[in-house]
């Protein structure tokens, strides 16, 4: 198994792009909780190398909850910035996810900069174009016929499986994934929800899960149409 590397990020440092962004998300097909966005930004300066061996950069779906971890402290102890975004289930109810998730890119992206304090030169997505990111154009637009054209000004890259591909992605499912794990930890703890099994399932339509909608309802963190067949 081939594990995410730097080659998108040096070509783009080559090319004089100082601070190179990977941007991914988690909790997209879940039935309940946020779906949670991760922004790593990584300058040529910055390695991947750790003294500690147990530390692995992949698709966070490939790693254990201990890998990912390591990985996390490693991560926001080592890179240039990092950021987090997130949106709940109220605004997925109701603008849908393909917007919500877009939202939470920007969040996170915004969360980035505050920390890096200073601009993001150039955007890794996974699969995706982000949209309407302030300095980030997007490498598509429409013209006044609404049909899309290459935009010679675009700085977005949109890679299909990314997470498996460029650190910098797979470092932000990452940090995504072990934030929306500890959220939905949190959130199943607590005694009004702890039949629903989130400390385990995390929010997925789980066997359990969809047997505790049918017998006790939905939440405030349910997503409405992801549900719709069990109410």
């Amino acid at each position: 198994m081939t594990l995410p590397n730097f080659r998108y990020e040096q070509k783009l440092w080559k090319k004089g792009y100082k601070f190179v962004a990977g941007v991914d998300e988690v909790g997209r097909g879940s039935f309940a909780g946020p779906v949670v966005t991760g922004c790593v930004v990584f300058s040529k300066n910055t390695g991947i190398k750790s003294k500690d061996p147990k530390i692995k950069i992949d698709d966070s779906k490939r790693l254990t909850a201990k890998q990912r971890e390591r990985a996390d402290d490693w991560i926001k102890k080592n890179v240039t910035s990092w950021g987090i975004g997130e949106t709940g289930a109220t605004l997925i109810n109701r603008i849908g996810m393909a917007k919500a998730t877009k939202t939470a890119f920007r969040r996170s992206i915004s969360d980035a900069r505050k920390r890096l304090n200073g601009k993001i030169d150039f955007l890794l997505a996974d699969a995706f174009f982000i949209s309407f990111v302030p300095g980030l154009p997007t490498k598509r637009r429409k013209d006044k016929k609404g049909k899309f054209r290459k935009n010679p000004k675009g700085k977005q890259m949109a890679i299909i499986d990314g997470d498996q591909k460029s650190v910098s992605i797979a470092a932000a499912s990452i940090i995504a994934k072990v934030y929306r794990d500890n959220l939905m930890l949190r959130l199943g703890k607590k005694p009004k929800y702890k039949k629903y099994g989130w400390d385990r399932n995390k929010g997925y339509g789980t066997k359990k899960h969809q047997e505790a909608i049918k017998k006790y309802g939905i939440t405030r963190y349910h997503r409405k149409q992801f549900v719709k067949a069990f109410v």
